[in-house]
């Protein structure tokens, strides 16, 4: 039931996800779960076919025969139903990672419960995972009610349990069986631990509780939201998103779930994005304060001062960090992987964790402002860390950079990292000033101001008439959207709105809008998360009903379950890893400036 060599991969849009705060899994419109690490989000993956349909390893469940089939989250959860229908018969299939109200990461346990609604219809499952990105199969016995997979010594040890009689081969496990109006099946993919380890906590008679439990937390969690204006469903659905992202054991937040999948058809540029960046981390920590969550604020801001205490006048963070909070992120390519559609190399880890990233800062920065603003206030030490951080951005904001578009070419000078400097600088004043906390004002003022001059004298273009997107440029790049953003400038400078306008003219094309030029060629998809940027930029220009539409545009491009990956082709098909934080935070924002700006409330940041 895997994929045939040669056929099409199934688009990246054509999935909805699935998780336990520990690892996520992608299902399909097909009924097939084709990428899945385990037992947590950077390990190896156990299913792949994403990338490889022969190699990669895939649990499909569908009907026998041809049936159609949509999806739809169970409400305000991250349970997924697919609704297979025929003339004759239907059946919902529940797909879910166990969740429950403990503090302890759940061990991971994939439930798939299949219940006839309508007539007799035939299911067929098929079960082949691939160890180690593929490298290896399971070696496939029998056990009390099903099947014991196992592979290497290094390979996690799992059970494939199921109310159904199971046929084994040598690394697959597969049935055929029968449901009337009614009747129920369970499958569970669960760890093969003892019982003294907790092994068979969740005996499958009692799967309907941990079921019920499961739809129950999500339902608690995204009630808690504070978020009460337009677009609410969007709102929760992306906040459910940043939550699945978001490890349970560390308090570090993923930047996708997959590593992989291309920016461009066909094309090499396919990283991993298991990990935690800084600056996309940051911006979640934003989202999370906005929707009223801000226990996942406050312990991302934990971690991150964990990674800060490595550090000293000579070394700086990093700009992203494993999800446990290790610096080994070195990159390899996974030459026995075909990619999807073709695109090669699949990479793992992430070479980009070397370079130097200015604009981090500033985003860290400014999620520690509105963490002391609206959630918990940094104690003596944090406040050192913050200080000493501060003193580094003083010492280096005029060096050239990577960038946030992790440029592998030469650093340059470029605006949105100097930008980002600024605001790392203004929010460290800020947060002093209102919290009574000693930091050297003269020198730090003196550097907030050098860096502002430095914007206006060294990027404003006087013969375009707009920023440029680095020293000696005479591009755009939609990562200048910020400016108006974080407040460097306001939605409605003479300056901003000519550079805004050429953005517009240059990026901007049927609410799909690229991060520079170069993407216009087909060198890569648009950036999801600056198409919402810049309806945010319109409404705080006053283009409110333009915006309106924009926004709205941009909403069409989600899949069918509400979720983006990180860019969109220019039909509107989605490209990169799935789904991307850093698209849905932008949404939150964008909905949330909008929303009040459409009701005429006065915003305040």
């Amino acid at each position: 039931m895997a994929e045939q060599a040669g056929a099409a991969p199934t688009p990246i849009e054509a999935h909805g996800v699935i998780g336990n705060l520990s690892t996520l899994a992608l299902v399909d419109t097909g009924g097939t779960i084709d990428f899945l690490c385990w037992p947590k989000i950077d390990s190896p993956s156990l299913f792949a076919a994403l990338l490889d349909p022969e190699r990669g390893g895939a649990f499909a469940l569908r009907p026998a025969q041809p049936a159609e089939a949509r999806q739809l989250y169970l409400p305000d959860s991250n349970v997924l139903s697919t609704h297979w229908s025929t003339p004759e018969a239907s059946v919902d299939v529940l797909d879910l990672m166990v969740v429950s109200d403990g503090r302890d990461p759940d061990p991971p346990r994939l439930v798939r419960r299949v219940r006839a609604t309508r007539g007799r219809l035939e299911m067929r499952l098929h079960c082949r995972p691939r160890y180690g990105y593929g490298l290896r199969s399971a070696a496939v016995t029998p056990c009390d009610q099903g099947a014991r997979l196992a592979g290497s010594a290094d390979d996690p040890a799992l059970r494939l349990l199921a109310t159904v009689p199971l046929s084994l081969s040598d690394d697959a496990a597969t049935a055929c069986f029968t449901l009337a109006a009614g009747e129920m099946a369970y499958i569970v993919l669960e760890d093969d631990r003892p019982a003294e380890d907790g092994g068979n906590a969740v005996p499958l008679e009692a799967l309907g509780d941990a079921i019920d439990a499961t739809v129950r937390y999500w339902q608690a969690w995204t009630a808690r939201s504070s978020y009460r204006g337009r677009w609410r469903n969007e709102m929760a659905r992306s906040a459910l998103v940043l939550k699945l992202l978001t490890s349970r054991e560390h308090g570090s937040i993923a930047a996708a779930a997959t590593f992989g999948l291309p920016e461009r058809r066909g094309g090499d540029l396919n990283w991993d994005y298991r990990a935690s960046w800084i600056r996309d981390s940051s911006f979640t920590v934003y989202a999370f304060m906005r929707l009223g969550h801000t226990e996942e604020a406050t312990r991302f801001m934990r971690w991150i001062a964990k990674r800060a205490d490595d550090c000293d006048e000579a070394h700086s963070l990093k700009i992203m960090y494993a999800i446990g909070g290790g610096s080994d992120l070195d990159e390899r390519d996974l030459d026995h992987l075909t990619g999807y559609g073709g695109a090669r190399p699949v990479r793992i880890g992430n070479e980009a964790a070397g370079q130097m990233q200015l604009d981090i800062y500033g985003e860290l920065l400014d999620s520690v402002y509105l963490s002391a603003k609206y959630g918990e206030p940094p104690g003596y030490d944090a406040w050192r860390r913050i200080a000493r951080t501060v003193d580094y951005v003083c010492e280096h904001w005029r060096e050239p950079d990577a960038g946030i578009w992790e440029v592998r070419a030469a650093p340059q000078r470029y605006l949105h990292s100097r930008l980002m400097c600024w605001v790392a600088v203004d929010r460290a004043l800020r947060l002093a000033l209102k919290r009574s906390l000693p930091a050297p004002f003269e020198r730090w003022s003196e550097t907030r101001n050098q860096i502002h001059d430095s914007i206006w004298l060294e990027f404003w273009h006087q013969e375009r008439g707009h920023f440029v997107q680095a020293i000696g440029s005479t591009d755009v790049d939609g990562a200048m959207l910020m400016m108006p953003l974080v407040r460097f400038v306001t939605g409605t400078d003479p300056r901003w709105l000519k550079t805004l306008a050429r953005i517009g003219e240059q990026l901007a094309h049927d609410g799909l809008v690229f991060r520079t030029p170069a993407g216009l060629d087909g060198h890569e998809g648009a950036f999801a998360a600056c198409s919402f940027w810049y309806v945010e930029c319109l409404a705080r220009a006053g283009r409110i009903d333009e915006a309106h539409v924009e926004f709205e545009r941009t909403l069409s491009f989600a899949n069918h379950l509400g979720l983006y990956a990180e860019e969109f082709d220019v039909q509107g098909h989605h490209l990169g890893n799935f789904p991307q934080a850093l698209t849905h935070l932008a949404l939150i924002s964008a909905a949330h400036y909008l929303d009040r700006a459409l009701s005429g409330a006065r915003i305040v940041r």
